[in-house]
Order: structure tokens, then sequence, then C-alpha cells
């Protein structure tokens, strides 16, 4: 086994583990730059229901529908004055556990799940607003490394306790 050519689980792992830190430490510009051109980003909005109804998302509404461009723009403009709810900057703590990986449709693409929780904080509020979930991820290996092609982010709340979501997951 080479130190350049981990094994698959440890490529993903240390993919997952930087994309976090990138996140975490305000660096979107450089997370933009990790992402496929035919990227699917989405949230969709969780519904109570019935055990029967099944898992209560929605298909028509969603915190966060993106692609590439749209999630180009949501880049762009944190870096500008027109971001008045990020002023001052939201900070944030991913914490990316129970990695599962597994063979893509491609054969240069895995699936992974993992769970999230993001805790944000924001001006000097003494409280945290926590975000927890299940990320269903698509990474494609191209050109020697790895790109976010999908994120489907499945959040544990109904209703968010966040002022609003101009963060990534």
């Amino acid at each position: 086994m080479s130190d350049q050519h981990p094994p698959l689980y440890h490529q993903v792992v240390d993919f997952l583990m930087h994309e976090a830190a990138l996140l975490d430490d305000g660096r979107f510009q450089e997370w933009f730059e990790l992402l496929a051109e035919d990227i699917v980003y989405q949230i969709p909005v969780r519904t109570t229901r019935d055990r029967e109804a099944g898992r209560g998302f929605s298909q028509q509404a969603w915190h966060m529908n993106e692609t590439w461009g749209t999630l180009k723009t949501r880049v762009a403009r944190l870096a500008t004055k027109a971001a008045w709810a990020e002023d001052p900057p939201t900070r944030t703590r991913h914490f990316v556990t129970n990695i599962r990986v597994r063979p893509g449709d491609e054969e240069n693409e895995v699936r992974v799940t993992s769970n999230v929780l993001v805790l944000r904080h924001q001006g000097d509020s003494p409280s945290a607003q926590f975000l927890s979930g299940e990320r269903h991820d698509v990474l494609r290996r191209e050109n020697g490394r790895w790109w976010l092609a999908r994120r489907l982010v499945l959040l544990d709340q109904t209703t968010l306790g966040t002022h609003n979501l101009a963060i990534f997951i």
C-alpha cells in the first residue's frame, strides 16, 4: 500500500474532512472548486407524517435546490456586502461521521452516506444553532481528483432552529 494512493475509503474520508475544513474556515471559493459542473445540491423540506406514509420529505418544497450556477452565485454573493444575513459571518463547525462508501452508478463514481452535525454561531450570542441529518453524496473521480457531483441532505428537523439557511451543510 502506497501513501500516494490510500485505499478508497480513506480517500473519501480525506475529501469530506477537507471539505468540512474549507466550510468551517469560510473558504467558500475553494469549496466551490470541489464541485462538479453538473452538481445537484438539494435539501428537501422534512414533513411530519405517519410511519406508513414514508420518510417524510417533500418532493416540491426545498430549503435548497441548487446547481453549479446557483451555487456559484451564492458563493460570489458571500464575498460582497450584499450578504447581509452573513454579516457578521456565521461560524460553523461540521462534524461528519458514520461514513459509508459504496460503488456508484458509473465506474468512476462512489456513493457516500454520512451523518452530519453542524453547529452554527453568529455574532455574540452564547447559544449555538444545531442542524443534523444524513447526507447522500456522489463523488466522481476525474483527472486524478475527486469532485462532489451530488448532495442530498436529509435534515432531522422539520422546523429549522436557525435564522436562515445561508450556510452549506
